[in-house]
């Protein structure tokens, strides 16, 4: 993909989020999810999880595979702020990947992963205790429950 394209898909992903997010007012950027994905910078002035150069090199697959794993973090961004009932199914990204899942998984992927692990760390099973009770935390946080 050209990068003036690319550049101006990026720009339409940051007003299509300040649209979901804010109803389309101004926000700064910090606030931002698109902040810490992008930067239609050629030498990017932040770090940043998909740098211009490496969205230009992508197959149309892995740029597909980019944008739904931002607007994942978009939407769960929303939820978290809102704390609406009409995401229900929207979990936090970053402990999806703590447990070695995708961005969209489902209920039925988190309690799947959760019993393999829970199978291989329990200590009764000579499992690790600390990483037992660490992913008893991490399962907790993902489904809000107290256990």
């Amino acid at each position: 993909m050209k990068q003036d394209e690319l550049k101006q898909k990026l720009r339409q992903l940051k007003h299509l989020e300040v649209k979901i997010r804010f109803g389309g007012e101004a926000q700064p950027a910090a606030r931002l999810v698109w902040s810490r994905f992008f930067d239609t910078r050629a030498v990017p002035a932040s770090r940043v999880k998909y740098p211009l150069d490496k969205l230009a090199a992508m197959s149309k697959e892995a740029y597909k595979a980019v944008v739904d794993e931002y607007f994942a973090y978009v939407y769960y961004e929303l939820y978290r702020e809102n704390e609406t009932e009409l995401l229900q199914g929207i979990y936090d990204p970053e402990v999806l990947k703590k447990l070695g899942l995708p961005h969209d998984a489902g209920i039925q992927d988190i309690k799947r992963r959760f019993r393999e692990l829970a199978k291989k760390y329990h200590p009764d099973t000579g499992g690790d205790a600390a990483r037992f009770i660490e992913l008893m935390e991490t399962y907790k946080q993902l489904l809000g429950k107290t256990l």
